[in-house]
Protein backbone atom coordinates (compact mmCIF):
# COMPACT_ATOMS: atom_id res chain seq x y z
CA UNK A 1 0.00 0.00 0.00
CA UNK A 2 1.37 3.47 -0.54
CA UNK A 3 2.94 5.06 1.70
CA UNK A 4 1.18 8.83 0.65
CA UNK A 5 -2.35 7.37 0.87
CA UNK A 6 -3.81 10.97 0.24
CA UNK A 7 -1.71 11.92 -3.13
CA UNK A 8 -1.38 15.63 -2.33
CA UNK A 9 2.74 15.65 -3.05
CA UNK A 10 3.40 17.66 -6.11
CA UNK A 11 -0.31 18.36 -6.91
CA UNK A 12 -1.76 21.95 -8.02
CA UNK A 13 -4.44 22.86 -5.63
CA UNK A 14 -6.88 26.57 -5.09
CA UNK A 15 -8.34 26.84 -1.96
CA UNK A 16 -11.44 29.69 -2.18
CA UNK A 17 -11.65 31.15 0.96
CA UNK A 18 -8.26 30.70 3.00
CA UNK A 19 -8.25 34.14 4.93
CA UNK A 20 -9.77 32.43 8.23
CA UNK A 21 -11.43 29.90 9.20
CA UNK A 22 -11.85 26.31 7.95
CA UNK A 23 -10.20 27.70 4.86
CA UNK A 24 -7.19 29.12 6.67
CA UNK A 25 -6.86 25.50 8.16
CA UNK A 26 -7.35 23.84 4.75
CA UNK A 27 -4.68 25.59 2.97
CA UNK A 28 -2.21 25.50 6.06
CA UNK A 29 -2.37 21.62 5.96
CA UNK A 30 -2.07 21.36 1.94
CA UNK A 31 1.31 22.95 2.33
CA UNK A 32 2.57 20.74 4.85
CA UNK A 33 0.96 17.86 2.89
CA UNK A 34 3.16 18.84 -0.19
CA UNK A 35 1.25 20.17 -2.66
CA UNK A 36 1.22 23.68 -4.60
CA UNK A 37 -1.49 25.31 -3.16
CA UNK A 38 -3.16 28.75 -4.48
CA UNK A 39 -5.30 30.62 -2.51
CA UNK A 40 -8.18 32.92 -3.27
CA UNK A 41 -10.24 35.23 -1.26
CA UNK A 42 -11.52 38.15 -0.69
CA UNK A 43 -8.97 39.35 1.86
CA UNK A 44 -5.18 38.47 1.80
CA UNK A 45 -4.69 35.08 3.75
CA UNK A 46 -2.13 34.69 6.47
CA UNK A 47 -1.26 31.06 4.73
CA UNK A 48 2.39 30.87 4.74
CA UNK A 49 3.88 28.55 1.64
CA UNK A 50 1.23 29.17 -0.75
CA UNK A 51 2.06 29.67 -4.22
CA UNK A 52 0.25 31.96 -5.35
CA UNK A 53 -2.82 34.67 -3.19
CA UNK A 54 -5.13 35.93 -5.56
CA UNK A 55 -8.08 38.82 -4.76
CA UNK A 56 -11.37 37.44 -5.72
CA UNK A 57 -14.61 38.99 -4.65
CA UNK A 58 -17.25 36.08 -5.33
CA UNK A 59 -20.15 38.33 -5.75
CA UNK A 60 -18.66 39.94 -9.48
CA UNK A 61 -18.26 37.62 -12.35
CA UNK A 62 -15.70 40.02 -13.74
CA UNK A 63 -13.74 39.14 -10.63
CA UNK A 64 -14.19 35.70 -11.17
CA UNK A 65 -12.97 35.38 -14.36
CA UNK A 66 -10.27 37.42 -13.66
CA UNK A 67 -8.64 35.25 -10.43
CA UNK A 68 -8.65 31.98 -12.64
CA UNK A 69 -7.02 33.73 -15.20
CA UNK A 70 -4.42 35.05 -12.85
CA UNK A 71 -3.71 31.39 -11.39
CA UNK A 72 -4.36 29.98 -14.59
CA UNK A 73 -2.51 26.45 -15.66
CA UNK A 74 -4.37 23.22 -14.95
CA UNK A 75 -5.41 22.10 -11.70
CA UNK A 76 -6.04 18.76 -9.45
CA UNK A 77 -8.30 19.86 -7.07
CA UNK A 78 -10.68 22.67 -5.97
CA UNK A 79 -11.48 23.50 -1.88
CA UNK A 80 -14.59 26.17 -2.36
CA UNK A 81 -14.92 27.30 1.61
CA UNK A 82 -15.99 31.08 1.10
CA UNK A 83 -19.06 31.74 2.65
CA UNK A 84 -21.46 34.97 4.03
CA UNK A 85 -23.84 34.90 7.09
CA UNK A 86 -27.55 36.09 7.25
CA UNK A 87 -26.17 39.26 8.84
CA UNK A 88 -24.95 40.21 5.22
CA UNK A 89 -27.53 41.50 2.36
CA UNK A 90 -29.87 38.83 1.79
CA UNK A 91 -29.37 38.57 -2.56
CA UNK A 92 -24.95 38.64 -1.37
CA UNK A 93 -25.28 35.92 0.92
CA UNK A 94 -26.68 33.97 -1.91
CA UNK A 95 -24.59 35.14 -4.61
CA UNK A 96 -21.57 33.95 -2.94
CA UNK A 97 -22.71 31.07 -1.25
CA UNK A 98 -24.14 29.43 -4.16
CA UNK A 99 -23.96 31.35 -7.90
CA UNK A 100 -20.40 32.72 -7.17
CA UNK A 101 -19.10 29.27 -5.86
CA UNK A 102 -21.22 27.72 -8.70
CA UNK A 103 -19.31 29.85 -11.34
CA UNK A 104 -15.87 29.79 -10.06
CA UNK A 105 -16.38 26.36 -10.15
CA UNK A 106 -17.42 26.11 -13.64
CA UNK A 107 -14.78 28.53 -15.02
CA UNK A 108 -12.18 25.95 -13.91
CA UNK A 109 -13.27 23.22 -14.97
CA UNK A 110 -12.14 23.04 -18.71
CA UNK A 111 -8.71 23.21 -16.85
CA UNK A 112 -9.36 20.35 -14.25
CA UNK A 113 -7.28 17.64 -14.94
CA UNK A 114 -8.51 14.01 -15.34
CA UNK A 115 -8.48 12.47 -12.24
CA UNK A 116 -9.21 16.03 -10.25
CA UNK A 117 -11.88 16.44 -7.49
CA UNK A 118 -14.01 19.62 -6.16
CA UNK A 119 -15.32 20.07 -2.80
CA UNK A 120 -17.50 22.77 -1.38
CA UNK A 121 -18.50 23.58 2.01
CA UNK A 122 -22.19 23.57 2.55
CA UNK A 123 -23.79 23.08 6.02
CA UNK A 124 -26.63 20.99 8.32
CA UNK A 125 -28.83 24.76 7.14
CA UNK A 126 -29.05 23.22 3.79
CA UNK A 127 -30.14 19.39 4.97
CA UNK A 128 -33.44 19.29 4.10
CA UNK A 129 -32.84 20.14 0.39
CA UNK A 130 -34.65 17.27 -1.41
CA UNK A 131 -37.82 19.00 -0.08
CA UNK A 132 -37.77 21.84 -1.34
CA UNK A 133 -36.63 20.82 -4.96
CA UNK A 134 -39.24 22.54 -6.81
CA UNK A 135 -38.29 26.48 -5.13
CA UNK A 136 -34.67 25.44 -5.51
CA UNK A 137 -35.13 24.42 -9.56
CA UNK A 138 -36.68 27.95 -10.46
CA UNK A 139 -33.36 29.55 -8.05
CA UNK A 140 -30.73 27.57 -9.41
CA UNK A 141 -32.02 27.80 -13.50
CA UNK A 142 -30.63 31.77 -13.32
CA UNK A 143 -27.35 31.55 -14.27
CA UNK A 144 -26.81 35.50 -14.67
CA UNK A 145 -26.21 37.31 -11.04
CA UNK A 146 -28.59 40.09 -11.64
CA UNK A 147 -31.48 37.91 -12.52
CA UNK A 148 -30.45 35.77 -9.56
CA UNK A 149 -30.78 38.61 -7.35
CA UNK A 150 -33.37 40.28 -8.48
CA UNK A 151 -35.45 36.52 -8.02
CA UNK A 152 -34.56 36.44 -4.82
CA UNK A 153 -35.41 39.66 -3.83
CA UNK A 154 -38.69 38.79 -5.26
CA UNK A 155 -39.42 35.54 -3.70
CA UNK A 156 -37.41 36.45 -0.42
CA UNK A 157 -40.47 35.19 1.83
CA UNK A 158 -41.17 31.91 0.32
CA UNK A 159 -37.54 31.37 -0.23
CA UNK A 160 -36.77 32.08 3.87
CA UNK A 161 -33.75 32.53 5.06
CA UNK A 162 -30.92 33.33 2.24
CA UNK A 163 -28.33 31.19 3.87
CA UNK A 164 -30.19 28.05 3.68
CA UNK A 165 -31.46 28.68 0.55
CA UNK A 166 -27.98 28.65 -0.91
CA UNK A 167 -26.51 25.81 0.95
CA UNK A 168 -29.73 23.90 0.19
CA UNK A 169 -28.98 24.75 -3.67
CA UNK A 170 -25.15 23.80 -3.29
CA UNK A 171 -25.80 20.76 -2.07
CA UNK A 172 -28.35 20.34 -4.89
CA UNK A 173 -25.82 21.36 -7.33
CA UNK A 174 -23.31 18.97 -6.03
CA UNK A 175 -25.61 15.66 -6.53
CA UNK A 176 -26.95 17.27 -9.87
CA UNK A 177 -23.31 17.80 -11.72
CA UNK A 178 -21.70 14.80 -10.15
CA UNK A 179 -22.58 12.29 -12.96
CA UNK A 180 -21.84 14.68 -15.46
CA UNK A 181 -18.40 15.13 -14.40
CA UNK A 182 -17.82 11.68 -13.63
CA UNK A 183 -17.78 10.97 -17.52
CA UNK A 184 -14.40 13.06 -17.45
CA UNK A 185 -13.36 11.14 -14.26
CA UNK A 186 -13.87 14.25 -11.87
CA UNK A 187 -15.31 14.03 -8.40
CA UNK A 188 -17.44 16.47 -6.89
CA UNK A 189 -18.40 16.31 -3.14
CA UNK A 190 -19.68 18.80 -0.23
CA UNK A 191 -19.76 18.95 3.20
CA UNK A 192 -22.59 19.93 5.68
CA UNK A 193 -20.59 21.27 9.03
CA UNK A 194 -22.35 21.67 11.93
CA UNK A 195 -21.40 25.65 13.93
CA UNK A 196 -17.44 25.95 13.84
CA UNK A 197 -15.54 27.86 16.37
CA UNK A 198 -14.47 30.62 13.99
CA UNK A 199 -15.29 34.67 13.79
CA UNK A 200 -18.66 33.82 11.74
CA UNK A 201 -20.08 31.93 14.73
CA UNK A 202 -20.93 35.31 16.37
CA UNK A 203 -22.69 36.32 13.32
CA UNK A 204 -25.13 33.78 13.15
CA UNK A 205 -25.35 33.86 16.89
CA UNK A 206 -26.78 37.41 16.27
CA UNK A 207 -28.96 35.08 13.73
CA UNK A 208 -30.10 32.00 15.38
CA UNK A 209 -29.68 33.28 18.96
CA UNK A 210 -27.56 31.70 21.67
CA UNK A 211 -30.40 28.91 22.36
CA UNK A 212 -30.41 27.54 19.30
CA UNK A 213 -26.53 27.52 18.51
CA UNK A 214 -25.65 26.09 21.56
CA UNK A 215 -28.48 23.43 20.78
CA UNK A 216 -26.17 22.44 17.66
CA UNK A 217 -23.18 21.64 19.91
CA UNK A 218 -25.39 18.99 21.60
CA UNK A 219 -24.31 15.97 20.10
CA UNK A 220 -20.43 16.73 20.99
CA UNK A 221 -20.86 19.03 23.48
CA UNK A 222 -18.74 21.36 21.87
CA UNK A 223 -18.76 23.51 18.59
CA UNK A 224 -15.86 21.98 15.39
CA UNK A 225 -12.85 23.24 15.24
CA UNK A 226 -11.47 24.80 11.95
CA UNK A 227 -9.36 21.77 11.84
CA UNK A 228 -11.68 19.29 12.21
CA UNK A 229 -13.60 20.36 9.53
CA UNK A 230 -10.95 21.16 7.25
CA UNK A 231 -9.32 17.48 7.41
CA UNK A 232 -12.79 16.17 6.03
CA UNK A 233 -12.32 18.24 2.93
CA UNK A 234 -8.86 17.21 2.32
CA UNK A 235 -10.04 13.65 2.52
CA UNK A 236 -12.62 14.04 0.12
CA UNK A 237 -10.55 15.40 -2.75
CA UNK A 238 -7.83 13.24 -1.94
CA UNK A 239 -6.46 10.20 -3.79
CA UNK A 240 -7.96 8.20 -1.03
CA UNK A 241 -11.65 8.90 -1.71
CA UNK A 242 -11.35 8.27 -5.60
CA UNK A 243 -14.96 6.47 -5.86
CA UNK A 244 -16.79 8.99 -3.37
CA UNK A 245 -18.42 11.61 -5.57
CA UNK A 246 -22.06 13.26 -5.52
CA UNK A 247 -22.28 12.96 -1.55
CA UNK A 248 -23.14 15.40 0.98
CA UNK A 249 -21.31 14.46 3.87
CA UNK A 250 -22.20 15.52 7.40
CA UNK A 251 -19.51 16.87 9.48
CA UNK A 252 -21.53 17.17 13.09
CA UNK A 253 -20.39 14.06 15.23
CA UNK A 254 -23.62 12.54 14.86
CA UNK A 255 -25.72 15.91 15.33
CA UNK A 256 -28.35 15.13 11.92
CA UNK A 257 -28.42 11.08 12.31
CA UNK A 258 -29.83 12.07 15.45
CA UNK A 259 -32.18 14.55 14.78
CA UNK A 260 -33.19 12.29 11.87
CA UNK A 261 -33.84 8.89 13.76
CA UNK A 262 -35.40 10.75 16.78
CA UNK A 263 -32.53 10.12 18.97
CA UNK A 264 -31.73 14.18 19.57
CA UNK A 265 -34.47 16.05 20.32
CA UNK A 266 -33.85 19.78 18.70
CA UNK A 267 -36.72 21.16 21.00
CA UNK A 268 -35.29 19.14 24.13
CA UNK A 269 -31.65 20.55 23.33
CA UNK A 270 -32.69 23.90 22.98
CA UNK A 271 -34.24 24.19 25.80
CA UNK A 272 -31.35 22.48 27.70
CA UNK A 273 -29.07 25.19 26.02
CA UNK A 274 -31.83 27.93 27.24
CA UNK A 275 -31.49 26.65 30.71
CA UNK A 276 -27.93 26.45 31.24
Amino acid sequence: MAADLLGYAGKRVVVMGCYSGTGEACARHLVDLGAEVHGADIKPSPVKGLASFTTVDLKDPEAIAAGVASIGGQMDALFNVSGLPQTFPGEDVVTVNFLGIRMWTETWLPQMRSGGAIVSVSSLAGMRYLMRQPLLKQFMELTDFADARSWYVANAEEAGDPYTLSKEALNTWTQQTAPMLMQRNIRINCTMPSPIDTPMLGEFRKVAGSAVLDAFAGAKGRFSTPDEQALPLILLNSDAASFISGTCLAVDAGLSGGLSTGVLDMERMMAGAAAR
